[in-house]
């Protein structure tokens, strides 16, 4: 009698993170793996090696749609993981209302569709709920400082909004929900377009053009290379007992925006001038995790020293530079 395989939804698989993830689920178990993505922002080239060897299965697929609900709970997933939303500033300051439904829509319909099932379902929240932080160290219960009507609202506020449902849903239909707030993540597949600063940066130091830093620099952020990240929502969404607030993953080793600058220019030996442009609005000025309940709860905390995450970083934009050439 051959054993079924857990069967895993991943939403927003074909991103950043998204894409990091099912290579781990694929290195680490036997999973049945089905993406769905609308291709807004993700890649399918991330994806595509694991679809040409048939290990997983592409739909293309709007999770703000009414008929995703129907469609899920046909399929019965064990775990499912959400990782749909625009992430980068510069993507959902273009597409602010789809962003805002991604996170909100998106994230409605993923908990009807668990009603009354066994499936767990884990949602990538971001740092971004606390806003421009009046605390030097966020720590879950802090409640943040945000501007609901700014141009960073539609992120901010869709992914506050999208925990307010989360725990409404939990507390109404004790459905099995694991949030994660994520701050700063970094590593291969970031797409070198996204206005993200680790691969702005590497982008334009390797292109020798001026390294472009919005504000003056003294802007902070704590930087978790993605193996890392991946680990901790892995053991989060894994835990035995139901994790029922949100929880963050990110490295508290905080760094100023110049320095993160000077050392990939450095380490480049690039040629590249940093020039300081006007500030973006609501920007935050700090952002440093407080991780003691990801450490307490699953005995995590990152281990991939910066150097080592930028240089593995490096190589892959480097390949991805040589092939555009």
């Amino acid at each position: 009698m051959s054993i079924r395989k857990n069967k895993v939804l991943i939403v927003g698989g074909a991103g950043f993170i998204g894409s990091n993830f099912i290579k781990y689920l694929l290195n680490n178990g036997d999973y049945e793996i089905v993406i769905y993505d609308n291709l807004s922002t993700g890649k399918l080239e991330n994806i595509q090696n694991f679809i040409d060897e048939n290990k997983i299965i592409f739909n293309k697929v709007d999770i703000t749609k009414l008929s995703v609900i129907k469609k899920i709970r046909k399929q019965r997933f064990d775990y499912i993981y959400n990782f749909a939303c625009p992430a980068s500033p510069k993507f959902y300051l273009m597409n602010p209302i789809a962003t805002w439904k991604a996170s909100v829509f998106g994230i409605n319909n993923l908990l009807e569709s668990v009603i009354g099932t066994k499936t767990k379902l884990f949602h990538s929240s971001t740092s971004e709920v606390y806003g421009d932080p009046l605390i030097p160290n966020q720590i879950e219960t802090y409640w943040g400082n945000v501007n609901p009507i700014g141009v960073r609202a539609c992120y901010d506020e869709g992914k506050r909004a999208a925990e307010s449902l989360i725990y409404d849903y939990i507390r109404l239909y004790n459905v099995d929900v694991r949030v994660a707030r994520i701050f700063n993540t970094y590593g291969p597949n970031m797409a070198e377009n996204d206005g993200r600063v680790v691969s702005n940066f590497i982008i334009q130091a390797l292109n020798n053009e001026d390294i472009t830093i919005y504000g003056d620099g003294k802007q902070t952020r704590s930087f978790c290379y993605v193996d890392d990240t991946i680990q901790c929502i892995y053991k989060l969404m894994m835990n035995s007992e139901k994790v029922n607030s949100p929880v963050n993953i990110g490295n508290p080793n905080e760094m100023d925006i110049t320095t993160v600058a000077e050392y990939i220019r450095n380490v480049l030996k690039s040629n590249s001038k940093i020039v300081n442009y006007k500030a973006m609005s609501d920007d935050p000025k700090i952002r440093r995790p407080d991780i003691t309940k990801a450490k307490q709860l699953f005995n995590w905390e990152p281990q991939i020293p910066f150097c080592d995450g930028i240089a593995k970083t490096i190589d892959y934009f480097k390949k991805k530079v040589d092939t555009y050439e």
